[in-house]
């Protein structure tokens, strides 16, 4: 579970490797129906374990954008503003696998400050895992800060 900052982050008080807190989010097999759900990605590979072997997966997987959504919270909630990221990019490097269990999947999110750019803006890296493996690469954010 992560805290949510009450005001955006002062640009003159990070500097290049500034840790911002981690953060770890749990998914299991309901977190994928909802946010299919919600986002309207039916797509068995991400609720059918059938389809997801007969495929070539080892399992039910995460969607990619929810892995993104979730990485990116660790920014948004060290900021307390969404809108202060005003660009986000990924590589989808590994799935996150999601077995059919109580546990479920962990994603594991850990951020630093890549480099000072002009405008008060800094470019945030983060680091996601799952299961040990690297899930999300060249994962990158502009934040504006205050």
């Amino acid at each position: 579970m992560t805290t949510q900052n009450t005001r955006v982050p002062s640009y003159d008080e990070v500097e290049v490797g500034t840790e911002l807190p981690a953060a770890t989010f749990p998914v299991t097999r309901a977190t994928l129906v909802r946010y299919a759900g919600a986002s309207g990605d039916f797509n068995p590979i991400h609720w059918n374990e059938r389809f997801a072997k007969e495929v070539g997966l080892p399992d039910v997987i995460a969607h990619g954008m929810f892995t993104m959504a979730e990485a990116i919270r660790v920014v948004t909630d060290w900021t307390g503003d969404p809108g202060t990221v005003v660009e986000y990019g990924v590589r989808f490097t590994k799935p996150v696998v999601v077995p059919d269990d109580d546990e479920g999947a962990t994603i594991e999110v850990s951020a630093k400050i890549g480099a000072k750019l002009d405008e008060r803006r800094v470019r945030v890296d983060l680091t996601a895992t799952a299961a040990g493996q690297k899930v999300l690469g060249m994962s990158r954010a502009v934040v504006q800060l205050g």
